[in-house]
């Protein structure tokens, strides 16, 4: 007598076909990170901003092992601490390329609002900032 067939299996969340890739931006992408939205630097730049519910201190260490660079801790209150990677032309940038990690949990914050409405998790405790390389502007 054949089993009962398997309970139907939740279909997977889709791929946001607009996040960016780790080709294309050009640095790692914590695995868990969920891309929340990119934004126009100016100065043909864009940052881009994830979300993740890994701790802040988990992802410092993260980045500095595959980055190979200590960065620097900007702020103490909420701790925010940056990658800068590559060289910042203050002529053709508005950012220095790197990775920028913030601790949205400090001061009572539940942390970032998710923006996708009753999505999980609600709040992201700590947020990723990437600045890729800007495209060579031809001369």
């Amino acid at each position: 007598m054949p089993g009962a067939p398997p309970a139907a299996q939740p279909a997977p969340p889709p791929a946001d076909v607009d996040a960016p890739t780790e080709a294309s931006l050009g640095f790692p992408i914590y695995p868990t990170a969920r891309f929340i939205a990119s934004y126009d630097a100016g100065r043909a730049q864009r940052y881009y901003i994830f979300g993740t519910t890994a701790p802040f201190a988990d992802l410092v260490v993260y980045y500095t092992n595959l980055l190979e660079e200590r960065g620097n801790q900007v702020f103490d209150e909420p701790p925010t601490h940056m990658f800068e990677v590559g060289r910042f032309s203050d002529e053709t940038m508005a950012f220095p390329p790197g990775v920028t990690i913030k601790d949205w949990t400090r001061g009572g914050s539940s942390g970032y609002p998710n923006p996708l409405a009753g999505a999980e998790p609600a709040r992201f405790p700590s947020i990723i900032m990437i600045v890729p390389v800007p495209p060579e502007v031809p001369e």
